[in-house]
């Protein structure tokens, strides 16, 4: 199987865009977060929408694509996969919730004021698996919380949803319909386009305001009716050359209905923030709540085709960095918001300038994944496992 570099370098880059996002979350007004400074700004909202609307269907997308390259192998072993895909998954996160995590629970039930200082009698307390008093921190009525590291979970699922679909797809109608969004005809691109887009319509007009995001896995279906098709596409268009060639084709104007549809969504979400009731009043009595939804979801998935289609372009090269980082992206990822929360918490109490608190809290993140990444996890191979690090060939990469 040819390696596609350009899926390694967007995969570290997207998971760089959300430690960035990460940190940005402490900063941004009116957005909640588990730890927030005093140097807050609703201007930040902006920029972050950009990202925000489409970075987390991008994880999804390439885990679906990674998993599609090797899709012919894993067919063959749907039940060794899935043992694999528990093993990648399940065991970080278990090791991750009681290490890593309950740091970021104890900051932010700190600064709620629930808790009196103490890491110690807080751990003794947290390793009890027993229900916290509400709103101590998030997922306290559980007694232990996940935080960030829920795609882990929805990934696991996600994977057991496709192996139970492998034996399905190998029948005559189960290739049809994994391959007729992605066959050439002369539908093709308004089927590519079109039929995702109305689909995440449906999820943002009708399910989202059911269904409020949760990351509690059970309840969340309104984030599930969106990832796990977007997972799903990406396994069944990894390995079709008329999938990436029409992409490739298209990715000019995919471009242009990209920015043509945020620049929809963007203009009446201000409309909506800044009109008046007389001056909303003065608008046709047409149904903005669907045209916002429809821009957005039309945004979202012209977005993810636009950064396919120019990473294949541009990216698609061995460069000489990319081994190193794609080993580190899965520590980076289980660390990260491990160090932005407890550094942000004891930044805020010097009461610095906004812009130094910022830079010191992104510094000491990055320089924190680095340090723990290479002088620890790197050099102790029992760490491996537990960081989701694979020994192949005799030599180490990130999963």
């Amino acid at each position: 199987m040819t390696r596609r570099h350009d899926l390694d370098v967007l995969r570290v880059l997207a998971f760089g865009l959300l430690i960035l996002y990460h940190v940005a979350m402490v900063y941004v007004a009116e957005w909640g977060f588990h730890i927030k400074s005093g140097h807050t700004s609703e201007t930040l909202q902006w920029p972050m929408i950009f990202v925000n609307r489409w970075r987390m269907s991008l994880l999804f997308l390439l885990s679906g694509l990674a998993v599609g390259l090797a899709l012919a192998r894993i067919a063959q072993a749907p039940g060794r996969f899935a043992a694999r895909r528990s093993w990648r998954l399940l065991l970080p996160l278990g090791f991750a919730m009681v290490t890593t995590v309950p740091v970021q629970a104890y900051c932010e039930a700190l600064a709620n004021g629930v808790i009196e200082p103490g890491f110690g009698a807080f751990m003794a307390r947290y390793l009890q698996f027993r229900p916290w008093p509400e709103g101590g921190f998030a997922g306290a009525e559980f007694g232990v919380t996940w935080n960030h590291l829920w795609y882990l979970v929805y990934l696991w699922v996600y994977s057991l949803v496709l192996a139970l679909l492998l034996p399905l797809l190998r029948t005559g109608p189960g290739r049809w319909l994994a391959a007729s969004p992605l066959a050439p005809g002369r539908w093709r691109a308004a089927v590519l386009v079109l039929l995702p887009s109305l689909w995440l319509l449906a999820c943002l007009y009708w399910l989202a305001p059911r269904f409020p995001s949760t990351h509690a896995l059970l309840d969340d279906w309104a984030n599930h009716a969106q990832y796990l098709p977007v997972f799903l596409f990406g396994a069944a268009a990894a390995r079709s050359q008329g999938f990436w060639d029409e992409v490739l084709r298209l990715r000019r104007r995919l471009l242009v209905v990209a920015l043509l549809s945020i620049g929809v969504y963007l203009t009446l979400r201000w409309l909506g923030r800044n009109l008046t009731p007389d001056q909303a009043a003065a608008f046709p009595d047409w149904n903005w709540r669907a045209i916002s939804a429809g821009a957005h979801a039309l945004y979202r998935w012209t977005a993810l085709l636009c950064i396919l289609a120019y990473g294949y372009l541009w990216l698609n090269r061995p460069y000489r960095w990319l081994p190193y980082a794609n080993q580190a992206v899965y520590p980076w990822y289980i660390l990260h918001q491990s160090l932005i929360v407890p550094l942000a918490f004891a930044l805020g109490a010097l009461a610095l300038p906004g812009w130094l608190e910022s830079a010191l809290v992104l510094g000491g993140t990055v320089l924190g994944c680095a340090v723990l990444h290479e002088l620890v996890i790197r050099r102790v191979r029992w760490l491996h496992p537990l960081f989701g690090v694979e020994i192949a060939t005799g030599r180490r990469r990130a999963g």
